[in-house]
C-alpha cells in the first residue's frame, strides 16, 4: 500500500496540497507551507464556543471521505449527534454519551506487557477493508532516507467522535503498538494541516487502553476547548521545550512547538516513550493546538502545538467497570461515557476520582520526572 502511495508522488507536484490517484489509494501530498500557522482560535460568546474557522484542504478531504464512508455503512454504528455536557467545576470536563462505542466495538486484545510482541493471530490492520482507507498522507519532499514516506489515514469503525480516524504506517510491517518518531511526526503534521483548533491526535500504549497491538495513532475532531490547551506550565527543560503541565486533574509532561523542527521534536518525545517502554511504564500521548506556555491567559488563540505525555499506572487483564475508561481522551478532559445513567449523574469529583486511580503515585512521578529530564540532557 505504501509503495502505491509513493508511486503517486513521482509526477511533478503542483504548489500546495494536492490529492492524486494512486494505483491502490489516493495521496494527500503536502509541504510545511501547507501548515495552518496563523488564525487558529476558538471563537464565540463563551470560552468554550465553537470554531468558525474555514476548513483547510486537509480538513475537507478527511471530512468528506469520512462522511462518504458513513453513508456506505462501513461503521459499526451511526454516530449521530452525541449528547454533550460540560461538567460543572474548574476542570471543564467535556462528557459525551457514546453508548454504542461501549457496547459494539471490537473486544480489546488481551495485553500483559507494554512490550508485548505483535501477534498475527489477533486482529490487526492488515485485515481492514480497502474501503476503510480514506487516503495516504505523504510529504512532497521527504528527507533523504526517511521512513515511512507516507501513512494511511483510515476510518475508525467504532468512532468516538466525528472524523475519528487512525494513522497507520505500512500495515504489512506488522509493527507493535510502540510509538516511533516517524509516525509521531506525521501525527504532529496532521494537527498543523488542520485549520480546526479541535482536531487532535493521540496515542495509547499497551497497558494504557490500546485495544489493538498494531502501531497506530488516533485522530478526531472535538468541537470543544479543553483545559489542557491553555493550562499553566512549569519549565523543566526550556531549551528542549519541555514543561510540566499543571492546574489539571492529570499533570503530565508537555512539549511545545510553533510548528518548527517537528522531526526533532518527535525524536525527543520518542526518547522518553522508549524509556517508558523499557521500564514497563504505560503511557498516553495527546497532541492539540495550544497556547504558548507563557502566553496570555484567557485568549482563544492557539498559535502552537502542545504535545502532552502521561506516564500512568498500567491496566492489564480484566478491565475495571467504570463510567469511562482512562486513555488519551480522558486524561485530556474529554470523557466518552458508556451509559445514560452515568452520563446523567457524573460529577467532576467522581470523574477526577476515576482518573486518579490510573495516575502514578506522586513519589514515582517525581522520580520519573528527574529521570526524563536527565535523559534529554544527555
Amino acid at each position: 500500500m505504501a509503495a502505491a502511495a509513493q508511486a503517486a508522488l513521482h509526477p511533478p507536484l503542483q504548489d500546495g496540497p494536492c490529492l492524486q490517484a494512486g494505483s491502490c489509494t489516493e495521496v494527500f501530498a503536502y509541504t510545511i507551507e501547507d501548515f495552518v500557522q496563523h488564525g487558529v482560535e476558538w471563537k464565540g460568546s463563551s470560552p468554550r464556543g465553537q470554531s468558525s474557522n474555514s476548513p483547510s484542504p486537509f480538513d475537507r478531504i478527511l471530512q468528506q471521505g469520512w462522511k462518504d464512508r458513513q453513508e456506505q455503512g462501513l461503521f459499526r454504528y451511526h454516530l449521530g449527534d452525541l449528547q454533550t455536557r460540560i461538567l460543572p467545576g474548574k476542570a471543564g470536563f467535556v462528557a459525551q454519551l457514546n453508548i454504542r462505542r461501549g457496547s459494539d466495538r471490537r473486544p480489546p486484545q488481551e495485553i500483559q506487557s507494554v512490550q508485548q510482541r505483535f501477534d498475527r493471530q489477533q486482529f490487526n490492520f492488515t485485515q481492514i477493508r480497502p474501503a476503510e482507507i480514506l487516503f495516504a498522507l505523504a510529504r512532497c519532499c521527504p528527507a533523504p532516507g526517511s521512513h515511512p514516506a507516507s501513512v494511511l489515514v483510515v476510518i475508525n469503525v467504532s468512532p468516538l467522535e466525528f472524523g475519528h480516524v487512525l494513522l497507520l504506517p505500512e500495515p504489512a510491517l506488522c509493527l507493535p503498538q510502540v510509538l516511533t518518531p516517524e509516525v509521531l511526526h506525521f501525527g504532529l503534521d496532521a494537527v498543523l494541516l488542520s485549520a480546526h483548533p479541535g482536531f487532535r491526535i493521540g496515542f495509547n500504549s499497551l497497558g494504557a487502553f490500546a485495544s489493538v497491538n498494531h502501531l497506530h495513532l488516533h485522530g478526531f475532531y472535538l468541537n470543544w476547548e479543553l483545559l489542557v490547551e491553555s493550562a499553566p506550565c512549569k519549565p523543566l527543560l526550556p531549551e528542549a521545550s519541555l514543561y510540566l503541565l499543571q492546574g489539571v486533574p492529570a499533570p503530565g509532561f508537555m512539549f511545545y512547538s510553533e510548528g518548527q523542527q517537528l522531526e526533532e521534536l518527535a525524536h525527543k518525545i520518542c526518547r522518553l516513550t522508549s524509556y517508558l517502554v523499557q521500564e514497563e511504564i504505560a503511557h498516553n500521548l495527546f497532541a492539540t493546538r495550544g497556547a504558548a506556555p507563557e502566553g496570555p491567559v484567557g485568549s482563544g488563540a492557539r498559535p502552537g502545538l502542545r504535545v502532552i505525555l502521561w506516564p500512568r499506572r498500567p491496566c492489564f487483564g480484566a478491565k475495571e467497570q467504570s463510567a469511562f475508561n482512562v486513555a488519551l481522551c480522558e486524561l485530556a478532559g474529554h470523557l466518552p461515557v458508556k451509559t445514560a445513567q452515568d452520563f446523567k449523574g457524573l460529577t467532576e469529583t467522581a470523574a477526577i476520582r476515576i482518573i486518579e486511580k490510573h495516575l502514578l503515585p506522586e513519589p514515582q512521578f517525581t522520580q520519573l520526572q528527574c529521570e526524563l529530564v536527565a535523559l534529554l540532557k544527555e
